[in-house]
């Protein structure tokens, strides 16, 4: 059954739990607010997203093994940088085996992902090109020929309009079916093109480092980071960390936490009920001592106090409690459900 929609979000949390099964965690690195929309299709063997967002930030992503995952920039203005390496428009990133990895932004971005199961994979491969393509553990960047790559985006953006705009059309069992054969040949078509990148053994093992480090960071528990302490936990030079962060984020390690904090009050502040909640105890929930320095971290990041998020979030909910009932329920769920990229 066909299944497509598109939503908003104004909260990067929100936003990576609509994304499902590639396990996004995002962290915003500066800009002011968060602005994301969200475009999907799943069709019978194939699903299809399409990311718009408007701020620089960090992506981790923790992929599904149960499938194989392509991604793309889709803007030639909006250049992603994965696992250090600068995708230019055109390129595709056929990812590894329940791969684990970074992506990141320096500024408003646009991405496609496709996915579908690695025996459908195998299958269509076999069927089109007589060759057998398996997923390996490390990710490759493929460099398509200008005509084939030119065909995969805009067979996308072709996709993405019409989710967006005529969903009626899409729910058609012959155009559902049409959109994914031409699809999956074009997508097969990119898998033979040559490597744009070396993703070596070297690229691998910086990310083994980078997924250590994300790890310790999500059981670190201290305000300020010790990275002797920390290098020494995950088993990695102090040397070594560095240049892998510096690689794949763009920050120090150092910097990276900070970032994460503040990212994770923001979010609490952009939920939280202001009659029941101070900043200062968000501040605290996040290991912030000093009220004051985190108030000029957060502004300097974000743009604004956090008191003015904390007011933000308590207008948008007596917006809310005012909105009248929808007169179409399946728009409103179609619009806000959870979005599963799963089996």
């Amino acid at each position: 059954m066909v299944q497509s929609g598109t939503a908003t979000f104004a909260n990067p949390v929100d936003y990576c739990a609509a994304i499902g099964a590639a396990g996004l965690k995002l962290i915003v690195t500066g800009g002011g607010a968060f602005n994301a929309r969200l475009s999907w299709l799943k069709l019978d063997h194939l699903f299809l997203l399409h990311g718009r967002e408007n701020l620089p930030r960090i992506g981790f992503f923790s992929l599904s093994p149960k499938q194989a995952f392509f991604s793309f920039p889709t803007k030639p203005e909006s250049p992603l940088t994965y696992g250090g390496f600068c995708l230019q428009l055109g390129d595709v990133v056929l990812h590894g085996h329940g791969e684990r990895s970074h992506q990141r932004t320096n500024g408003k971005s646009q991405w496609g992902l496709i996915s579908l199961s690695h025996e459908g994979l195998a299958a269509y491969a076999k069927v089109l090109t007589g060759t057998t393509i398996i997923s390996s553990p490390e990710g490759r960047v493929l460099r398509p020929s200008h005509s084939t790559a030119g065909r995969l985006l805009l067979l996308h953006r072709k996709v993405c309009r019409l989710v967006e705009t005529r969903q009626e059309l899409i729910a058609n069992p012959e155009v559902a079916r049409a959109l994914e054969q031409e699809l999956l040949q074009t997508l097969i078509s990119c898998l033979m093109a040559d490597d744009a990148g070396s993703h070596s053994k070297r690229n691998q093992h910086h990310a083994e480092i980078m997924s250590r480090f994300e790890d310790a960071l999500a059981s670190y528990h201290e305000p300020r980071l010790n990275l002797p302490a920390l290098c020494s936990a995950i088993d990695v030079p102090e040397r070594t960390l560095r240049m892998c962060s510096a690689e794949s984020l763009g920050l120090s390690p150092t910097r990276y936490h900070l970032l994460r904090r503040l990212n994770g009050a923001r979010s609490e502040l952009l939920n939280a009920d202001p009659e029941t909640t101070s900043v200062t105890q968000i501040a605290h929930n996040h290991r912030f001592v000093e009220l004051g320095r985190f108030a000029v971290a957060y502004r300097t990041v974000f743009g604004e106090m956090p008191s003015a998020t904390l007011r933000r979030s308590s207008i948008k909910k007596a917006r809310s409690c005012f909105l009248p009932k929808p007169h179409s329920a399946r728009r409103v769920i179609r619009e806000d459900r959870r979005i599963d990229k799963g089996d």
